[in-house]
């Protein structure tokens, strides 16, 4: 199967752009559900898609999973969101509501109900989820950062809690996750470590501890450590590439590198994606593209569309490509819930739909690449 996608991938991607230059417009937008009253219910509002055209049916064909992050509070309100994570995608990631904020915001009074929800709706797709992530330096909980800032959390009680959280989180979810983001966004823009509470009060270290706790947690999921900017070769990259050898060396049971895949057309997008795949395939560790959106300046333009499905297609080729890319996932579907106009003031547009659940450009390049790996 590996070997089909492959040949066909570096074969026919080059194709699945020109048609799509040539055409110069999205497909027609997909079908909504009619409206359906009160909340939708989180077993999934139809039965997904058996049809050879959903993403997930495409990915099943080329041994790659095909996966999106979901908002819960669209998965159980919204008809049509439901039914495309169900129909389109095999693989679920918690957008938020895994991250510690959301599990533990008073201390030691824990709530898994939301994620329990997303596992229970995977389940019932017949999905597979990432956890993510259980050691980040942003949203953590109020507790946690003021009691830090204050003196009242020292060091050993900061490792204390922060083991405590590992086992109590893959704990959890043990043997129901099949790839964690274990330790997310470790190395700044510099490529230096980056300067956290974790850092500051912990030493390095604790990047080897939280592998190692969380593999005793959950033996059996694949522990990732996952960025942005390190898709293609850059300084960022070479740093976890030194990160990750040096914590093989030291047998810290690490297994994945996740390339987040936050994109912007209007930086331009680095063609070495594969070799940089490649070179951390080559220290023994299994690859995933786990977050990817590609933005742009609003508003959206013909040439700009077009870009964006170029942006999505060179990472997805990379991970076809390469021998031991398992997962393919989007940060968010449709424009409708994207976290992007939030955060970048004039940006947006990122997603495979628009806001109303229109196929853009990208989610056709998605879609033929695939079926053309297949």
């Amino acid at each position: 199967m590996k070997v089909t996608r492959v040949v066909a991938g570096a074969a026919v991607a080059a194709a699945v752009l020109v048609s799509l230059n040539a055409t110069g417009a999205p497909a027609a937008s997909t079908a909504s559900l009619p409206a359906v009253p009160g909340a939708v219910t989180l077993e999934s509002a139809t039965q997904a898609r058996a049809g050879a055209d959903t993403l997930r049916a495409l990915a099943k064909r080329t041994g790659m999973k095909i996966g999106t992050a979901v908002d819960m509070s669209a998965l159980a309100n919204d008809a049509t969101y439901n039914q495309h994570v169900a129909s389109e995608f095999n693989s679920v990631t918690a957008e938020n509501v895994m991250k510690w904020s959301e599990i533990e915001p008073t201390r030691g009074v824990l709530n898994f109900a939301p994620a329990d929800q997303l596992v229970a709706f995977a389940r019932a797709n017949g999905q597979s989820v990432r956890g993510h992530t259980l050691l980040w330096h942003n949203q953590l909980p109020t507790w946690l950062t003021e009691g830090v800032a204050s003196g009242d959390i020292d060091a050993a009680e900061l490792r204390k809690i922060l083991k405590q959280h590992v086992f109590d989180v893959a704990g959890h979810f043990r043997g129901k996750i099949y790839q964690w983001d274990v330790a997310n966004e470790v190395i700044d823009d510099n490529a230096q470590l980056r300067d956290t509470i974790w850092l500051r009060e912990l030493g390095p270290g604790y990047i080897a501890d939280v592998f190692r706790w969380a593999h005793q947690a959950d033996p059996k999921a694949k522990l990732y450590i996952n960025d942005y900017n390190v898709e293609g070769l850059n300084a960022k990259a070479d740093a976890y590439y030194a990160l990750v050898k040096q914590l093989k060396a030291d047998r810290v049971p690490i297994h994945g590198f996740g390339m987040q895949g936050h994109l912007g057309v209007q930086y331009g997008f680095d063609g070495r994606a594969l070799q940089n795949v490649q070179r951390f395939e080559a220290l023994g560790l299994e690859t995933s593209f786990t977050e990817v959106d590609v933005r742009m300046i609003m508003p959206t333009d013909n040439t700009k569309l077009q870009a964006q499905a170029n942006g999505y297609s060179i990472l997805l080729r990379a991970c076809l490509l390469a021998k031991r890319c398992t997962s393919f996932t989007v940060w968010g579907f449709t424009d409708k819930y994207s976290w992007v106009p939030g955060v970048f003031t004039g940006e947006g547009a990122a997603n495979l739909l628009d806001e109303n659940y229109g196929q853009k450009p990208a989610y056709q390049a998605v879609s033929q690449t695939l079926a053309l790996a297949g």
